[in-house]
């Protein structure tokens, strides 16, 4: 009796996926009303935030302690909260690594796609097409600058990797979908010799340079506008980076861009892609399987790939030294040579 009691299945982990919507919902509150940037300078009790946020008392109590709940905000004995490192590094808005702009996109655009997914699934239609220049325009014009700390240590990781820094002739960068610029900008902040061609549509460019400009690299770039499998970017660079884009372009496409890639850098160049890794099986890791359903929502094409799958078209398209580079971010880098 005790073994079959012990072996009981019970509902506490699908109850709790019955309410996963809730912590980013919490944050993105938290960050609309100021909580996390009050804190910035000292711990305070809920009265003292209310008064300086404007925020009603029982409203910010009931939300700072769900996030205490979530390790988000510490408790002490005299009521006061204060920030974990962790939302001191990522949820205070004037800092470099902050996410907060992105917990507010990801409920104001994508949460009500989302809630499209039967219809998804039924139709095999995506509730919108960011892959495509109309809608993805829009869209990553207000993302792209959000996501920048999902990408900037992984783009540090590759700049130490490649010994920029030790650089004695100009290092030619081809960005494919720079969105941001923030691959081509870390590698420009790790070297002066580095110059950056930066490729998106017509659209993000001005996005791109934008924030070029507020990195203070922007003199170190030229913009090529159009799709990338029609642009014409060149060839003899050194370093070609495809910073998350091949999960919404899709397999073929996917593909083409690779081998148009590999015609466009130097003999000894290297690719470097960052991707969400999936296994072989597509059984694990979690976070991208479900970025997979992202892209079945909000692509017409797009998918998560295993990185056998991406290394078997790097040496189709005539890459060798297909290898990962350990790096922070949801998976490893791939890195590639052309020969």
């Amino acid at each position: 009796m005790k073994t079959a009691k012990k072996n009981q299945v019970t509902p506490e982990r699908l109850m709790q996926f019955g309410f996963a919507y809730a912590p980013p919902l919490i944050i993105t509150a938290a960050v609309s009303n100021k909580v996390f940037d009050s804190l910035e300078s000292g711990s305070k009790t809920v009265d003292q935030i209310s008064k300086e946020t404007g925020a009603s008392a029982r409203g910010l109590r009931m939300l700072m302690n769900a996030l205490v709940g979530l390790e988000l905000l510490k408790k002490d004995r005299h009521q006061k909260y204060s920030l974990t490192p962790e939302s001191a590094a990522f949820l205070v808005s004037n800092k470099p690594g902050a996410l907060a702009g992105f917990f507010r996109l990801n409920v104001t655009q994508l949460v009500s796609k989302w809630l499209q997914l039967g219809d998804v699934v039924r139709t095999g239609r995506p509730a919108q097409a960011v892959n495509q220049e109309g809608e993805g325009t829009e869209f990553f014009s207000g993302l792209v600058e959000n996501i920048i700390p999902m990408s900037y240590a992984t783009a540090q990781t590759l700049a130490d990797h490649l010994k920029l820094a030790k650089a004695k002739n100009e290092v030619r960068v081809l960005d494919l979908a720079a969105g941001s610029g923030i691959w081509g900008i870390v590698l420009a902040q790790a070297s002066a010799r580095v110059r950056v061609t930066a490729v998106d549509w017509a659209g993000m460019i001005p996005t791109t340079k934008r924030i070029t400009q507020k990195f203070g690299v922007g003199a170190r770039f030229k913009f090529i506008e159009g799709d990338l499998l029609e642009a014409d970017f060149g060839s003899g660079y050194d370093i070609a980076t495809l910073g998350h884009i091949l999960h919404s372009e899709g397999e073929e496409r996917s593909r083409q861009l690779l081998k148009k890639t590999f015609r466009a850098l130097k003999s000894g160049g290297t690719i470097a892609i960052a991707e969400w890794l999936v296994n072989d099986e597509r059984t694990q890791p979690l976070p991208p399987l479900m970025f997979a359903v992202q892209m079945l929502v909000n692509t017409e094409k797009g998918d998560t790939f295993s990185f056998n799958e991406i290394k078997s078209w790097l040496e189709e398209a005539g890459f060798r030294k297909v290898r990962k580079l350990e790096a922070p971010g949801p998976s490893p880098l791939i890195l590639a040579t052309k020969p």
